[in-house]
């Protein structure tokens, strides 16, 4: 067991960096993922490398966190009054966050698969055959599907403006 996290531990603590960019929280998942894997490991089958599997649990485990959080603005933004320039800084991020949430919010209306691979691509960085494999598809499945997102996506911002 300690070789599967030796072997794994990175790989899954940057994919879930690459969705929630807190460090802390995403070392905290990981030893969670960790945890669940060791008390689950006679589920693993085989069907898919253990990476992904791994990344899996912790995918289920960052989305709990979410819908626990319901990702509240941190409690940072409310402290003691700061620099203009750092103000400004922090303006600029909540105006992204904020672009982000609208991308976000767009992406819940599509259908369930087509979503999941769109957050698999954009804040997992996987590749489409990880994607694949994530989803029991094929590799060019993975890439119809995101590409049908992207294009729905762009479309109903076209006919937001």
């Amino acid at each position: 067991m300690d070789e599967l996290y030796e072997q794994n531990a990175k790989i899954v603590y940057h994919f879930l960096y690459s969705r929630c960019h807190d460090a802390h929280l995403s070392e905290e998942l990981m030893q969670e993922t960790f945890l669940r894997a060791y008390r689950t490991i006679e589920r693993f089958d085989g069907s898919c490398k253990i990476s992904v599997w791994l990344c899996q649990i912790a995918k289920h485990l960052l989305y709990q966190h979410w819908r626990k959080s319901r990702r509240e603005i941190p409690s940072a933004l409310e402290e003691d009054p700061i620099q203009a320039s750092e103000k400004e800084d922090m303006e600029r991020n909540l105006l992204v966050r904020f672009e982000l949430l609208d991308v976000l919010k767009e992406m819940q209306k599509l259908p369930d698969k087509m979503r999941e691979v769109m957050y698999l691509r954009l804040t997992g960085d996987l590749t489409f055959k990880e994607i694949g494999e994530i989803m029991g598809k094929s590799e060019n499945w993975a890439r119809v599907n995101f590409y049908r997102g992207k294009e729905r996506l762009l479309k109903r911002r076209m006919q937001d403006e």
